[in-house]
Parts: C-alpha cells; structure tokens; sequence
C-alpha cells in the first residue's frame, strides 16, 4: 500500500468519524497518527464531551471489534487478562478471556483502577501479548487502547506511574466545543444515534498494512536531529526532573512518520515535529514540583523550547 492510498483512506475513517464527532478534525486526525503508529492514547477530559463515542465511531469505521470497561477501586486485573477456570464437566482447566482480548478498548477513567490492575495492561499495550500462569497469549492486531481520565476529580484516584505513561504514545484533550458545533451535536442526536448508522470504511488487514507503509515515510537526518534537539532540551531545564527518554524520542518520529502519511506526504518535516510536540512529549516531562496535571506549564516549556530550537530549513525533503 502507498502513501497516497493511505491518505484516502484515513480520509474515509476520519469523514466517518466526523459523522459523529463535530468541530474536532485535528484530534481524530491525532488519533489515526498514534493508531497507525501503533502506540496508544491517553485522552485526560472531564466527563461528556464525546471519548466513549470517538472511540466506538473509529471501531465501527475500521470494522474490529471494540469493547468499553470502567476502570473502578475494586476491578482486578483477572477481568482484564482473563483467568483460568476449573471446567467440572470436561476436568480440565479452560483459559477465560479477559477485555483485553479486542482490537480497540477503551479503558474509561483508568486511575480509578489500583496501581496492581493499571500495572496489569503494561505489558499488553507494550508487548501486545499477556501472561497467565506462565502461560503466553498474543493479543490479535491491532490492539489500540483509548485510555481516559478525569483532571478534575482526585479524591479516590491512583495517578498512572511514569511507565505506564510512557507507554501512551500521545496524551490529548478534546475539550469543549463551540456554540455552532454544539448546536450541529444537537441537532444530529436529538433526531437519532449517528454512531449507530456508521458502517466499516476500512477492514482490519487494511489498517495493518498501513501501519506497515508509514515505516516508509522518509525523515531527513537534519529532521532527525531537530527532533533529538527537543528532546534534549526537555532534559536540561532547571524546572525539569525528569526529560524525555530515547524511547519517548524515537515514539515521537514513528507518530511524525504516521501524521506525514495520513497528509499524503511520503516525507516528515518540522511541521509534524512541531505539532506533535506537546501530544507525545508533554506527558513525558516530570516536572520538579511534582505536579502532574500540569498542562500549562507544560505546554510553556515546550513552547520555549520550539522558540530556541533551530527549525531545518534546507534539504529535508530531498531525495533518498
């Protein structure tokens, strides 16, 4: 598959998305970049303003199977990987699927859940594979996890440690929306359930041949080197605990590569590296007050760093 078919086509999801989701083009299109990656989304929002139905419209476009689990004090990590079972009537033990076992799963308010069962999805949205008794099943592809969480409420909340935020490939906000695309909302559900009239655009071998094609979109090495550069910097601040690491740099470049291709472009430039700054970097940056909902803080630095980096500016998109 080449660029240009990858273009039409996550054209085709995001149009069907759009049938669902108003006024909110940029993040959709975010979230193709991080799905084709093939990393996973943490979308931090405060309750009804459209993650559960994003997720089921982009499920229902590429047609795989989704599934939705509310992340509560008391879910265990056996309802999330499964568990194995005394079976009276064959005497055997039978392997019982948990939600994991889907394509897209929308883990809903998921620092609600205890620091044993978040710990539980690491190795699953990392390996794409999960473990019981020793026992190894792989996850079928794709396996793209839409988690959420409220950055208002605290009280009774366990705040996701740094692995389990790193293996996040993006960090989003969908926000409000503005008055005439509330209006348009309105107008649409009140005379039904859009998502309901949605139909595949895209099958699931299709999708995995995309994520395979964005492997091929060219980063110029000075594009490369504009992107360690950002990195680098997040590092030797002073109000900077912990910088980006090798692995948030190199997730950085693959959602650039997959960002260039749903454009149609068969190369990244620093447009994609600028854009994505604060999707993939901000939750990678641990400040030294310990604060961790700390977007605009975040969102200050990044933008101080993108003002004293030197953007490329000649060859970077040269031939190969």
């Amino acid at each position: 598959m080449d660029i240009q078919q990858v273009q039409e086509l996550t054209g085709k999801i995001r149009g069907n998305v759009e049938k669902v989701i108003v006024g909110k083009g940029t993040i959709i299109e975010q979230i193709l970049a991080a799905m084709l990656a093939g990393g996973h989304v943490l979308l931090e929002d405060v309750p009804g303003t459209g993650k559960t139905m994003m997720a089921k419209a982009l499920a229902k476009s590429i047609g795989t199977d989704f599934k939705r689990i509310q992340f509560t004090p008391d879910l265990l990590p056996s309802d999330l990987i499964g568990i194995n079972y005394y079976n009276q009537k064959e005497g055997e033990f039978v392997f019982r699927q948990g939600a994991l076992f889907t394509n897209i799963l929308l883990a809903d308010e998921i620092n609600r859940a205890t620091p044993r069962t978040q710990s539980s999805l690491l190795e699953s949205m990392e390996e794409k594979q999960i473990t019981v008794d020793g026992t190894t099943y792989p996850l079928e592809k794709p396996f793209f996890v839409i988690a959420t969480q409220n950055p208002v409420e605290t009280q009774g909340t366990f705040p996701l440690p740094e692995a389990q935020l790193d293996r996040f490939i993006m960090q989003l906000s969908m926000g409000y929306t503005e008055k005439e695309d509330t209006l348009e909302i309105l107008r649409r559900f009140v005379a039904g359930a859009p998502v309901e009239e949605i139909h595949s655009v895209c099958t699931r071998e299709e999708l995995l041949e995309m994520q395979e094609s964005i492997k091929t979109v060219y980063i110029h090495p000075d594009v490369a080197a504009y992107s360690v550069d950002i990195v680098d910097k997040t590092r030797q601040r002073d109000d900077v605990a912990l910088g980006v690491s090798p692995r948030g740099n190199l997730a950085y470049l693959r959602a650039a590569q997959a960002l260039a291709a749903i454009r149609g472009k068969d190369y990244v430039s620093p447009d994609e590296i600028k854009e994505l700054a604060m999707p993939v970097l901000g939750h990678r940056i641990i400040l030294r007050s310990g604060m961790r909902n700390r977007s605009t803080q975040i969102e200050n630095i990044i933008n101080e760093i993108l003002n004293t980096v030197e953007v490329p500016t000649e060859n970077w998109k040269v031939e190969r």
